[in-house]
């Protein structure tokens, strides 16, 4: 019977029409990386920024409202399978998001803004029958309107303007979910709400393995086929900084809070701070294509793509941690600043370098980090 009940039962993990719905955001997120790789100036890479602020917005909306809904529902079904074709535009749409003509950019903006606006219909619909979340997701709604009026509207400014009115997009976004997170009462799964962030952690890393990959498929010498080696076995290492321990953690937390406390943390915890965490795997991406292309991009700009997504995604999950337990994990910050060092006097060497200095930092943080916890459970 429960296919028939709109509101998701308590039960509830990651079902077949959210991985598909996932596919898509795969699509975005090569799609970003691309665009990135090609704009390493300071305005390219703040343009890639707003861009993936509006890729990830659009999915962590639509998590919150498939994380209160069963997914087994037609209805549900139905929007989610409609929702991913809008995103496809998205997606397809990124490479032009910034171009002189107003068409090329509409396609983006809108398919973003309508992306949005069915996340939060059949969020009103599944809360319906509650007049506190009802009330959450109306207010939500009503201060999100004034964000994708931003992004549309913007479509049609020239593209230097358009920067900035997508940049206070971005900040009446942030503005609405910490005013109504901190007044408004939601409901969320502790279980599911983080194993849909663990399989999009799971989607960027796997981008990072395709780019690696590809690059490996013509006339690859030795030196390539090690720095693909290494590529590899740094995106497995921060597959176990994160899912080793971190993510469990996190879950449990937030499933320790009770009332408010519960949606405020996974807000913060989640919505917030995995955004320069997934930010993070995109630059190691970005430091791997540049690794693999040494006649295409310096050295520096590899070791930097390097640096910056291993600096994201270490400083994201000990924030996140802190704002979780109040705990800081300081000895991955510690092997972090010492990576940062090892980084400068290797930044006119060939990536093979960088990437080896990145997995031994990697490889440490691990090894102590499983000592620590095992020594921490035997105790307790």
């Amino acid at each position: 019977m429960k296919a028939y009940q709109i509101v998701s039962p308590e039960d509830q993990g990651a079902t077949f029409v959210e991985l598909f719905f996932d596919l898509v955001f795969v699509f975005a997120i090569t799609q970003l990386t691309h665009y990135a790789a090609h704009h390493l100036d300071l305005h390219g890479l703040f343009r890639s920024v707003l861009i993936f602020w509006l890729v990830w917005w659009g999915w962590t909306q639509f998590t919150w409202a498939l994380n209160a809904a069963n997914t087994e529902h037609h209805r549900v079904r139905a929007g989610t399978l409609i929702a991913t074709g809008i995103a496809f535009v998205m997606a397809v749409s990124i490479e032009k998001a910034f171009s002189a003509e107003a068409i090329d950019s509409l396609w983006f903006a809108a398919s973003y803004a309508i992306t949005r606006l069915l996340g939060l219909g059949l969020y009103y619909q599944v809360v319906s029958e509650s007049e506190e979340r009802r009330s959450a997701v109306i207010n939500f709604a009503a201060l999100s309107v004034l964000g994708l009026s931003a992004v549309v509207g913007g479509a049609f400014a020239p593209p230097w303007l358009r920067d900035w009115i997508w940049f206070v997009a971005v900040l009446l976004d942030l503005s609405a979910a910490w005013f109504v997170g901190n007044t408004k009462t939601w409901g969320v799964h502790p279980g599911h709400f983080a194993e849909r962030h663990g399989l999009i952690v799971i989607i960027a890393l796997g981008e990072s393995l395709i780019v690696a990959g590809s690059s490996l498929t013509d006339d690859v010498t030795t030196t390539m086929m090690i720095t693909g080696m290494l590529a590899v076995l740094v995106t497995c290492l921060l597959w176990w900084t994160y899912f080793g321990w971190v993510a469990e953690v996190l879950e449990h937390a937030m499933a320790d809070r009770g009332g408010q406390e519960r949606p405020k943390l996974a807000r913060d915890a989640f919505t917030f701070m995995h955004f320069p965490l997934v930010s993070g795997i995109i630059a190691l991406a970005v430091g791997f294509e540049a690794s693999f292309h040494p006649a295409d991009y310096s050295t520096l700009e590899a070791v930097i793509g390097i640096g910056v997504g291993l600096t994201l995604f270490l400083v994201s999950t000990a924030t996140a941690l802190w704002r979780a337990r109040g705990c800081i994990p300081w000895g991955r910050l510690v092997m972090l600043a010492g990576a940062i060092v090892g980084f400068y006097f290797v930044r006119s060497s060939p990536a093979i370098y960088s990437l080896g200095l990145a997995s031994v930092a990697l490889a440490t943080i691990v090894w102590v980090e499983q000592i620590t916890i095992k020594r921490k459970l035997a105790t307790n």
